[in-house]
C-alpha cells in the first residue's frame, strides 16, 4: 500500500505536469504556480474539509487565494478533488466563456470564494470571513489564505494581521509563498522585509517556518494546527523556489509568467520524470 506522503508527492508531480501542459498552450504565472505546488497539493488533497458536490456547505473550510495570480495551480488542485476535470481547466483557460484565467474569479467559477488579483486584498477578506464564522457560531471550519512574499509589503496585510490577533481568529491559517522573487526583482531589491517570522510573532501570531517543498514537513505542519476554535491565528512561512522542479525555470525572474516552447516542454517533462 502506498503511504500518504508518497501519494501526495506523486500528486504534486502530476499537478506540475498539468501546469506545464497548460503553459505550452497559454501564458500562465508558471514560476509562482510551481513554487506553491507542494503546499497547495497538501492543502487541497489532504487538509481541507471541502465537498466539491456542495461548494457552499456552511460546514466547509474556506480558501482565499490572496496571491491571485496562482490561479492555475489552484484550479488543477480543485480538479484533483473532483470540482471539475483537468481538461476543463486546459480547454477553458483564458477563453471568452471559460471559468479559468490568470486570476481567480468567483463570478464564473463557483469554487472560487473571492475574486482576487490586486495583491493585499485577499488576506483582509479572509480575516473577515474567519470573523464571520465565529459570529455565526461556527467553531469547526477554518479559513486558509495563500499569499505571496512580495505581497507582504502591502499595508493592508499588516492591518489584517493585527485585526486577526485582536479578534482571536485561531480559525485563520495564512500561508506565505516565500520564493524570494517578485515580478520586478528580488525581495531585497523591491522592499526588504527582513525577518518575516519575527514580524508575525511580534503581532501575536503562531508562526511555523518550513521547507515549502518538503511534503512530510508540510503535512506535519497541518497535522499540528491547534483546534479551529483556538484563539491564535497561524502563519506558515514556506521557503520555496520559484519555478521549482524545472531546472531552467528555477530562481529565474523572467519565468514569473510565460509560455514554454515545444522543446522547453519536452525538457521540463523529462526533468519531472527524473523526480518520480
Amino acid at each position: 500500500m502506498i503511504d500518504q506522503i508518497t501519494k501526495l508527492e506523486r500528486a504534486a508531480t502530476k499537478i506540475r505536469r498539468q501546469l506545464l501542459k497548460l503553459c505550452s498552450i497559454q501564458v500562465i504565472h508558471i514560476g509562482g504556480d510551481l513554487s506553491s505546488t507542494d503546499f497547495m497539493t497538501v492543502l487541497w488533497q489532504y487538509q481541507m474539509k471541502y465537498d466539491p458536490k456542495n461548494p457552499k456547505d456552511e460546514g466547509r473550510d474556506r480558501f482565499v487565494l490572496s496571491k491571485g495570480h496562482a490561479s492555475a495551480v489552484t484550479s488543477f488542485n480543485q480538479a484533483a478533488i473532483g470540482c471539475f476535470s483537468p481538461e476543463a481547466v486546459i480547454n477553458e483557460y483564458a477563453t471568452d466563456n471559460g471559468r479559468f484565467s490568470m486570476h481567480s474569479c468567483n463570478i464564473v467559477n463557483p469554487y472560487v470564494e473571492v475574486s482576487t488579483g490586486s495583491l493585499g486584498h485577499g488576506f483582509p477578506v479572509a480575516c473577515g470571513m474567519a470573523a464571520a464564522l465565529r459570529l455565526k457560531g461556527n467553531h469547526t471550519s477554518r479559513v486558509y489564505v495563500v499569499m505571496g512574499d512580495g505581497e507582504q509589503s502591502e499595508g493592508s496585510i499588516w492591518e489584517a494581521v493585527m485585526n486577526a490577533y485582536h479578534y482571536k481568529l485561531g480559525n485563520l491559517v495564512a500561508i506565505v509563498d516565500w520564493n524570494g522573487l517578485e515580478s520586478d526583482g528580488t525581495l531585497d531589491q523591491i522592499t526588504g522585509l527582513g525577518n518575516l517570522a519575527e514580524k508575525y510573532k511580534v503581532c501575536g501570531w503562531r508562526v511555523c517556518e518550513l521547507d515549502g517543498h518538503d511534503i512530510t514537513a508540510i503535512k506535519e505542519a497541518f497535522d499540528q494546527l491547534p483546534p479551529a476554535d483556538s484563539n491564535q491565528p497561524t502563519v506558515f512561512i514556506c521557503h520555496t523556489i520559484k519555478g521549482k522542479g524545472i531546472p531552467f525555470m528555477e530562481n529565474q525572474l523572467h519565468w514569473h509568467a510565460g509560455k514554454v516552447t515545444a522543446e522547453q516542454y519536452t525538457e521540463a517533462i523529462q526533468a519531472l520524470k527524473m523526480e518520480v
